[in-house]
């Protein structure tokens, strides 16, 4: 669930709601658990920088209490590290409050299973019926079965443990000089530990949060600072997050930018070559570049597509029982260590095969050659199949047609905004752009 903050569905309200619905369905006795290991259930909240996030969580919390389930608060904290944090208490489920990539004003909120896998769609669909039927509306727990608070003040640096325990322990980041941008989200302090801790010189950016400047023109977002850092302080490379830090994008020596799917074409080459690679198959989604495929192709690897969202290359990833898969955003999933994208991790994954290497960033990503992409967006007022609309289909036949085999037009709306994304992938930029440009002008016209 995501929106602006204070107004509906992202209300103080309905996030109580939301925590009611979630205990409700927490409590519910799976069979064969015991009676003493029912007696108390714990859901860990973790939020963001954002200013909202005050309130957001403080209902949450309320409204899991009130239906008789411990919270336990872990404050700021990317998302896969409550993802963790909910995995190593035992706790029954995770509650992120997050809109991820988002502007400050915006806010969202999200939950783990007790796996630390996100809830699948039907369980998500499970709570909102319980909203909206108010059916669980008349529970109300009283005394001793209410639910308490209790804050986690060390969740920061079990996190950081956590994550320095991924890196090859024979490897050292000594001497090593890297630019971390925090965006001023959720690892402002948790990701520059982590690279200190293991022995690298950290330049900061964008590490003071202030409740109103999370990803602004800063993070994975905007990288330009990043670039600019990494050539001034002769970093080895650059790390750039988004506001939940379950995202990276990095430049190399040179400041040139490297996205998620040069670093899954370096990193899945690698774990071919050293044969961790499962099932010698990486996930990726719809919108990876024909680049990744041709890239990972060359050494035998396989390359499975799924819709676009970070939960799909997961479920798809278990499915076929992959262990490395992600998104050319920078979500970049390590199955071995994780149960979520964590770009800390993927940006120490990358780091483990520069240093075993020994060999600078640009030339491992030079195995990645990017097939040129337009990407426009289209903001619209309604969603309608896009099947309905005759002259948008033209055009994108028409579009497929001149491509031919060398290659594809992908259009589908945002799971996250009220717009349509429009992708035209092949050889030419120039007839890329131009054949995007009509594309979204007939969706302006039917939708805008």
């Amino acid at each position: 669930m995501r929106g602006v903050a204070n107004v509906h569905p992202m209300t103080a309200e309905m996030a109580m709601q939301l925590g009611r619905a979630l205990a409700h369905v927490l409590r519910r006795e799976p069979p064969g658990r015991t009676p003493a290991a029912s007696a108390r259930h714990r859901v860990v909240i973790g939020k963001y920088t954002r200013l909202s996030g005050y309130m957001l969580e403080q209902s949450l919390a309320a409204g899991i209490c009130s239906m008789g389930v411990d919270v336990v608060l872990v404050g700021p904290l990317p998302t896969p590290g409550i993802s963790f944090i909910t995995r190593s208490q035992r706790a029954d489920a995770g509650a992120v409050i997050s809109a991820s990539h988002n502007p400050y004003q915006d806010n969202g909120i999200k939950f783990f299973a007790q796996s630390g896998f996100k809830l699948p769609d039907e369980a998500e669909l499970e709570l909102e019926t319980l909203i909206e039927t108010r059916s669980i509306d008349h529970l109300r727990p009283t005394a001793t079965k209410i639910g308490k608070a209790f804050r986690l003040d060390d969740a920061g640096g079990r996190y950081v443990e956590f994550l320095k325990n991924t890196f090859p322990s024979e490897l050292t980041l000594d001497g090593l000089t890297v630019v971390v941008d925090c965006a001023n989200g959720a690892a402002y302090r948790t990701a520059p530990a982590v690279f200190e801790e293991l022995g690298a010189r950290v330049i900061r950016l964008s590490v003071k949060p202030d409740g109103k400047n999370i990803n602004h023109r800063c993070g994975s977002l905007f990288p330009e600072a990043m670039c600019r850092a990494v050539v001034k302080e002769g970093a080895a490379l650059g790390i750039a997050l988004d506001g939940d830090a379950d995202r990276v994008i990095v430049a190399d020596e040179g400041g040139r930018i490297a996205d998620g799917d040069a670093l899954m074409a370096i990193c899945a080459r690698d774990m071919a070559r050293r044969g961790t690679l499962r099932k010698k198959t990486v996930v990726a989604t719809v919108m990876s570049s024909l680049g990744l495929d041709v890239s990972l192709q060359a050494v035998g690897v396989r390359c499975v597509r799924t819709r676009v969202g970070d939960r799909y290359v997961m479920e798809e990833m278990r499915r076929i029982g992959a262990n490395f898969g992600g998104e050319q955003s920078g979500h970049l999933i390590f199955l071995d260590h994780a149960t979520t994208g964590d770009g800390t991790l993927a940006a120490l994954r990358l780091l483990a095969v520069v240093v075993a290497e020994g060999r600078p960033l640009s030339e491992l990503a030079a195995c990645y050659e990017k097939v040129p992409q337009e990407l426009v967006n289209v903001a619209v007022r309604q969603r309608q199949d896009l099947g309905s609309l005759p002259l948008v289909n033209r055009a994108i036949r028409d579009a497929e047609r001149q491509l031919g085999e060398k290659g594809r037009v992908l259009v589908r709306f945002s799971g996250t905004e009220p717009k349509v994304r429009i992708l035209v992938e092949s050889p030419s930029e120039g007839q890329n752009r131009a054949l995007a440009e009509r594309i979204a002008g007939e969706i302006r016209t039917a939708l805008g």
